[in-house]
C-alpha cells in the first residue's frame, strides 16, 4: 500500500499546483468530459473524494443516494453544483481536506481489505488506484482545456494495471466469456516497461501505457489509438471492451 499512496498522494499534489496557475477567469472554461467546467470537475473530484472517505471510514453509509438520484450523471450533477457557489481556491480546499481523509483512511488498511463502491466492492490497493486514476483522468481534462500538455510520469503503471486487471469484469458486463487471461506489455515514461499476465498467454497487447490509460478512462477512442495492438481476438476484444469505471 505505501507504493500506491505515495504516488496517488503525488498525482494529487501535481494536479492541485498546475490548479494553482490557471487563472480563476479560466475556471469557466469547458473540459472534454461531458462538456464539464475546469470547476465544475474540481467540485466533482471534491464531492468523489467525500463518498469514498464514507466508503472507507463509515462502510459506505451513502452509496445508497445512487438508488435516491436514480443514476450516477444525477449523482454526479449534485456534486459539481455544490461548488459552484465557491470560490476556486475554496474549492481547492474542500477537495485537499477531503482528498486528506481518504488518504488516512487507507494508510490503515491492508491491501486486500474490501471496500464498497458503487459498482461493487473492490480491494483496498484497487481502491487507491481508482482514486489516482480519477485524478489522473480529470486532470488531463483541465490540462488540454487550458491548452497545456498534461506531464507523463511512471505513475500511469497503477492505472495501466487497473484496467488490465478489470478484464474479466468489463468481459463479465458485455455478456462474453474471458476463457483465458490476456498478456499486457507496456511501454512507460522514462524507458519504463511493465508487463501483467502469463508468458505464454497466446492473446497480447502491446502499446503505450498512457495510451491504454487514456482508452481504458474514454479519453481516446480505439480507432484514434497509434501505438496499441493486439494479437489474437481475445486481445483484440480487450481492446474494444476496457472501460473502468470514474
Amino acid at each position: 500500500m505505501r507504493e500506491i499512496l505515495s504516488d496517488l498522494v503525488a498525482e494529487e499534489q501535481s494536479l492541485d499546483q498546475f490548479l494553482q496557475q490557471i487563472n480563476p477567469r479560466d475556471w469557466r472554461k469547458t473540459t472534454v468530459w461531458h462538456g464539464w467546467t475546469i470547476h465544475e470537475t474540481v467540485s466533482h473530484l471534491a464531492s468523489s473524494e467525500e463518498y469514498a472517505y464514507n466508503a472507507l471510514a463509515e462502510k459506505g453509509s451513502r452509496l445508497k443516494e445512487l438508488d435516491e438520484f436514480g443514476d450516477i450523471d444525477a449523482l454526479n450533477a449534485a456534486g459539481l453544483s455544490a461548488g459552484l457557489d465557491m470560490r476556486p481556491q475554496d474549492v481547492i480546499e474542500w477537495w485537499r481536506g477531503a482528498r486528506a481523509k481518504v488518504v488516512e483512511e487507507l494508510s490503515r488498511s491492508s491491501a486486500t481489505d474490501r471496500v464498497p463502491w458503487f459498482f461493487g466492492s473492490m480491494s483496498a490497493k484497487s481502491f487507491a488506484t481508482a482514486r489516482l486514476m480519477e485524478t489522473w483522468a480529470h486532470g488531463i481534462d483541465i490540462y488540454y482545456a487550458v491548452g497545456e500538455e498534461p506531464e507523463e510520469t511512471t505513475r500511469i503503471r497503477h492505472i495501466a494495471w487497473l484496467a488490465w486487471k478489470s478484464l474479466p469484469h468489463v468481459f463479465k458486463e458485455a455478456g462474453e466469456e474471458y476463457p483465458s487471461e490476456v498478456r499486457a506489455e507496456f511501454r512507460g515514461p522514462l524507458y519504463s516497461k511493465w508487463v501483467f499476465g502469463p508468458e505464454d498467454a497466446s492473446n497480447v497487447i502491446r502499446g503505450e501505457a498512457t495510451e491504454w490509460a487514456a482508452l481504458a478512462v474514454d479519453r481516446i477512442d480505439l480507432e484514434d489509438t497509434q501505438t496499441l495492438t493486439a494479437k489474437g481476438d481475445l486481445a483484440q476484444r480487450a481492446l474494444e471492451l476496457v472501460r473502468v469505471h470514474l
